[in-house]
């Protein structure tokens, strides 16, 4: 089995650079960043996570190739050949490159031998080599492929039953495995619609946040408005400044200013009516 290949190849999507527009260069360098995390992932056994990282490398850019073929080998060491087959299969309609298609059908050859479908094993396997001719690996799946082939036709022919008893059971693998791959596909979608309600939730939840401070805050500033004393109570509640009498000292002060003016004035009026003293000469 030909296992992950290398990142550097998807860099060879980055040398058109000047033919494809901004958008769709940051796509492919996230695809081959997902790519990079499927990879180390892969490497320490973490199905899962590799499994996420290569599908959201591959939904960045559908033209990836290595996504797809590492993806396939994910499944194929999990034992989900039909979902391993379909990544293959994906790999080597976008890839660019023979060595890329050779490995792509090298691995769908090697599926198809772990189903018993030796004729197409065949196929795949002289397709790979179509793509890469000295490749010894290839090269003895290939002849292995055919003389287990041969010998599948020799059992049909001496025993009939048996073939059709075969063809059930692998049947019944492909049925599995296809109710597999659509539940699978049924959660992710789940998966995603949930994500997306949750996102929604959490904007919605901050919407909500946001309008309730507004209301908090006009809340606030219409109690400090009401706080805040009329012209008419402020002038009533003010209390006298230093060195400034006060409405009533002032009357107070007026009344004894008029008293005393008032006094002088009674004074002045009697000096008045008695007028200046006159001196009595002697009558001599």
């Amino acid at each position: 089995m030909k296992r992950i290949v290398c990142i550097i190849l998807l860099f060879g999507y980055l040398g058109h650079a000047q033919e494809i527009d901004k958008e769709t260069q940051k796509a492919i360098k996230r695809s081959t960043a997902y790519t990079w995390e499927g990879n180390k992932n892969l490497e320490e056994k973490d199905f899962v996570n590799a499994e996420a990282k290569y599908r959201k490398a591959i939904s960045e850019n559908a033209d990836n190739s290595i996504a797809p073929y590492n993806l396939g080998n994910a499944y194929y060491e999990n034992e989900t050949y039909s979902e391993a087959f379909g990544r293959y299969k994906q790999s080597a309609e976008n890839a660019t490159s023979k060595s890329e298609k050779h490995k792509a059908f090298h691995n769908m050859g090697n599926v198809f031998m772990k189903n018993k479908e030796y004729e197409k094993a065949v196929e795949a396997y002289k397709e790979a080599l179509r793509n890469e001719p000295t490749d010894e690996e290839t090269r003895y799946n290939f002849a292995l492929a055919k003389e287990m082939l041969k010998k599948q036709q020799e059992d049909q022919k001496n025993n009939p039953d048996k073939d059709n008893q075969d063809q059930e059971d692998q049947q019944d693998q492909q049925d599995q495995n296809q109710d597999k791959q659509e539940g699978e596909q049924d959660q992710e979608n789940k998966d995603n619609q949930q994500e997306n309600k949750d996102q929604d939730q959490d904007e919605g939840d901050q919407d909500d946040q946001g309008d309730q401070e507004k209301e908090d805050e006009n809340e606030g500033e219409g109690d400090k408005k009401d706080q805040q004393p009329q012209d008419g109570d402020q002038e009533e509640q003010q209390p006298p400044r230093p060195n400034q009498l006060s409405p009533q000292q002032v009357r107070s002060l007026l009344e004894a200013m008029q008293n005393e003016e008032k006094k002088v004035q009674e004074k002045i009026d009697g000096q008045k009516v008695k007028g200046p003293k006159v001196k009595n000469e002697k009558d001599w």
